[in-house]
Order: structure tokens, then C-alpha cells, then sequence
């Protein structure tokens, strides 16, 4: 038997991107990334400004990775994270369209 679906894809998408968002660290992370928007930051550059622990940063990284709000290149030993801007520009009309309901 199919499964009904109670929520649209836009819908579920926004609370994906609300979900990542909803974590002092990763607002933190995010305001970071977006400030330095023309350009990505590695990780452990990220780590010196950022106080928090390095593996609850990582944490936090992963976890705004799978919304789609940045994406990440791994050149081992680093790895450097931006803001995926075609996801940020979708979430920002997304909320912008969400709050003047």
C-alpha cells in the first residue's frame, strides 16, 4: 500500500534547510561562510575562529553539507566548505516567501 504524502517537495525541502539553520553553531557557520561568499575556507581555518571544538565543528559541517546549504571539496589532508549559492539564493525565496504569508 502507497504511502500517503501529506507535505509538498518545497515543503520538505524548507524544513530541511529550517533543520540545519536550527543550531546556534551552524547560524554561526553559515554567517562565517556567507561573509567570505566569493571564497571557500578550510576547515581548520574555520576551527581557529570558530570556538567550538574541531570534531563538533566537523559535526556541524556534515550536517549543513546534506541540507545543500554548502558544499565541501576534499583535497586530503584539507578539506574547504562554501556556501552552495544556487541552495542559499533557493532557502533564502524560500523563507522570504514563507514569512510575508
Amino acid at each position: 500500500m502507497a504511502e500517503k504524502k501529506y507535505y509538498t517537495q518545497s515543503q520538505e525541502k524548507m524544513a530541511r534547510y529550517a533543520k540545519a539553520i536550527a543550531h546556534p553553531a551552524r547560524v554561526f557557520i553559515l554567517d562565517f561562510l556567507a561573509g567570505n561568499i566569493d571564497k571557500c575556507c578550510y576547515s581548520g581555518d574555520m576551527a581557529e575562529d570558530i570556538p567550538i571544538a574541531r570534531s563538533t565543528l566537523s559535526e556541524h559541517l556534515k550536517e549543513l553539507k546534506k541540507s545543500g546549504l554548502i558544499q565541501g571539496e576534499i583535497n586530503p589532508p584539507y578539506i574547504k566548505y562554501c556556501i552552495n549559492k544556487e541552495n542559499w539564493e533557493e532557502a533564502r525565496s524560500m523563507f522570504d516567501s514563507f514569512f510575508r504569508k
